[in-house]
């Protein structure tokens, strides 16, 4: 299998304070690969940095096998589409308009688009279900639309690989299963590698096939859900109290955060069991 993503001893920093700290992954062609940990452990930062929003400080960081420094921007945005965390709504443009903008790194020098740049447009939104709202501006979509409507315009990209930075975020259930949903299509169905962080365990173990733990700009353990999603591991990362069972719906792992009122009742029927 190839490697879309390969970093090795990647550090960056803020005004001489470490963000990222020694860190090193890899993330396999048309993988589902998911950031989790506590705020403040890294994740946006290392989103941004592979992305190539901001510039390569200490390490080494390829993308489908080239050094990031390699690329030029245009070129690197044919390759690899990123979704951040705040999503601009209050731009003056429709639908239609935003995504026909994914096509820019296609375009030639007169920047026009052609028959095929259209096709890809309406195939985005009907993969998407983004189609009846085309000619609406973005400030009339709720959360849910508009965050389809930005995958969307990242698939008119073309890219290999798409990085998602908390796409679920401020989504209720049902909207965050959609978004959820509609990525692992993405990947089944046109081979993209899906980079995203999320601060949900339970989504990123019923949908990642591996997972990178973070703290504190390292990494605590990376794995399959099952190997990553460990009670030890949970409780060093997070601070607290938290159960860690089977799914009822799978072979994965169940997360379930211990309220404070409750750990006495725990810590009674272990003194019972024992």
């Amino acid at each position: 299998m190839k490697v879309a993503v390969d970093i090795k001893n990647l550090t960056q920093d803020y005004d001489s304070v470490v963000v990222l700290n020694d860190l090193s992954f890899s993330v396999m062609k048309g993988e589902f690969f998911i950031l989790i940990g506590p705020n403040g452990s890294g994740k946006t930062t290392l989103m941004k940095t592979m992305a190539g929003i901001l510039k390569l400080r200490k390490g080494t960081l390829e993308i489908m096998g080239r050094p990031i420094g390699s690329f030029k921007q245009k070129e690197l945005a044919r390759h690899l589409a990123f979704v951040p965390q705040q999503l601009p709504e209050d731009i003056p443009f429709s639908v239609m308009e935003v995504l026909l903008m994914g096509r820019f790194p296609h375009l030639g020098l007169l920047g026009l688009e052609g028959k095929d740049d259209m096709d890809i447009v309406e195939n985005a939104m009907k993969f998407t279900n983004t189609s009846h709202l085309s000619m609406r501006r973005l400030s009339q979509l709720s959360g849910g639309e508009l965050q389809r409507v930005y995958i969307a315009r990242a698939l008119c990209q073309e890219p290999d690989i798409i990085l998602l930075d908390e796409p679920t975020a401020f989504l209720d259930l049902a909207h965050q299963i959609q978004i959820m949903d509609l990525l692992e299509n993405l990947k089944k169905e046109k081979g993209v590698t899906v980079i995203m962080v999320s601060h949900d365990v339970n989504l990123a173990a019923m949908y990642g096939d591996r997972l990178i733990l973070m703290k504190d700009g390292g990494a605590v353990k990376q794995g399959m859900p099952e190997e990553v999603l460990t009670f030890s591991a949970l409780e060093k990362t997070y601070g607290c109290v938290l159960l860690v069972d089977k799914s009822s719906l799978g072979k994965f792992p169940r997360v379930t955060p211990v309220p404070k009122k409750f750990i006495n009742m725990i810590d009674r029927q272990k003194s019972g069991m024992s």
